[in-house]
C-alpha cells in the first residue's frame, strides 16, 4: 500500500517539476523566476520525503533538511537582491513589450 502511494506521489511530483521548469523558462522578470525556483526546491524536498518513506532510510531526511536551509538562504538572498536593484514589475513588462517605461 505504501509503495503504491509513494509511486503515485512521485508521478505527481514529476509532473509538478515539469510545470515548474516551464515556469522558470517563461518567467518574465527575475522575481517570477525566483518564485519558480523556490517551487522547484519545494518539489525536490517533497520528492526526498517520499523517497525516504519508500526506502525507509534516514539519509534523504538529512539531505532534505540541508536543502531546505539552502533554499531559504537562496530565496532571501534573491529577494534582497531584487529589493536593492529596485526592479519594478510594471517597468519590466513595458520593456518586454517594447514600450518605453513610464
Amino acid at each position: 500500500m505504501i509503495r503504491g502511494v509513494a509511486f503515485v506521489s512521485l508521478v505527481i511530483l514529476g509532473a509538478a517539476a515539469v510545470l515548474v521548469f516551464v515556469a522558470i523558462a517563461r518567467g518574465r522578470v527575475l522575481a517570477d523566476r525566483a518564485v519558480a525556483v523556490d517551487g522547484l526546491v519545494a518539489v525536490l524536498l517533497n520528492g526526498l520525503a517520499v523517497g525516504a518513506m519508500w526506502t525507509g532510510e534516514r539519509a534523504p531526511v538529512v539531505l532534505a533538511l540541508v536543502l531546505s536551509l539552502l533554499g531559504f538562504v537562496g530565496t532571501t538572498t534573491i529577494a534582497r537582491y531584487i529589493e536593492r536593484r529596485g526592479e519594478d514589475v510594471s517597468e519590466s513588462d513595458a520593456v518586454a513589450d517594447g514600450r518605453s517605461p513610464a
